[in-house]
């Protein structure tokens, strides 16, 4: 397959080189020539300076017979314009842009365009495990409808079935993280301390699951 690539930063040279190594043909698009230098020596696909959402720069870097597009340049502004232009006007199949700014990021999804979000995600992602509460949206639908979240689970859950949980709050447990792991739970796992449970729900019912998360399991003989 042949890849555009716009933003030869960190992430774009490093992109580029993997690709390559896979057996894609890779163009790099930057508006800093000097930027090609990261790329070192071995790189043997095509170095574009320009503007990556210039449709003259994007021809010369082969988006008329590109499979992929990936907009990882510095400006959020940058690189969801060059992500459009890539799918709306070249029909680009594949496309994905890097965010800085993940409030956006639910904006660019409903135009079609997968966002990647970087320093600003790490950061809540840390606070998320620092100061867990609420569910925390990690993908919706185009819609908006439907949404998978990590959702604060109370410590009373734990020791209980995940089959218990899905029928108290209603959701549908898409995965789980324990220690690290991502691990796909059947009816009969059971919840253990430091679990995050990851689910899928109806955005309008959030508020509602979140209740039920941090209420606990209901009463019942025995316990």
């Amino acid at each position: 397959m042949h890849i555009v690539i716009m933003g030869c930063g960190r992430v774009g040279s490093a992109l580029a080189q993997a690709l390559e190594q896979q057996g894609h043909t890779v163009a790099v698009i930057d508006r800093d020539p000097t930027s090609f230098r990261r790329l070192g020596s071995s790189f043997g696909g095509r170095r574009v300076t320009g503007i990556g959402f210039d449709q003259d720069t994007l021809r010369e870097a082969g988006i008329e017979e590109a499979g992929a597009f990936a907009a990882v340049s510095s400006g959020d502004n940058s690189n969801i314009i060059a992500a459009r232009v890539a799918r709306e006007m070249f029909g680009v199949e594949n496309v994905a842009a890097r965010i800085y700014d993940p409030r956006r990021a639910e904006v660019y999804q409903r135009l079609g365009i997968p966002t990647v979000a970087t320093v600003r995600w790490t950061a809540d992602q840390m606070l998320r495990r620092l100061l867990p509460s609420g569910a925390e949206p990690l993908w919706r639908d185009p819609t908006g409808g439907v949404q998978l979240a990590e959702v604060h689970t109370s410590s009373s859950w734990v020791g209980h079935k995940i089959s218990r949980l899905q029928e108290e709050t209603g959701v549908r447990v898409a995965f789980v993280t324990r220690l690290g792991e991502a691990i796909l739970p059947s009816s009969q796992t059971v919840l253990q301390e430091g679990d995050l449970v990851h689910v899928m729900m109806r955005t309008d019912e959030v508020h509602k699951v979140e209740a039920a998360f941090a209420k606990g399991p209901e009463e019942e003989g025995g316990h």
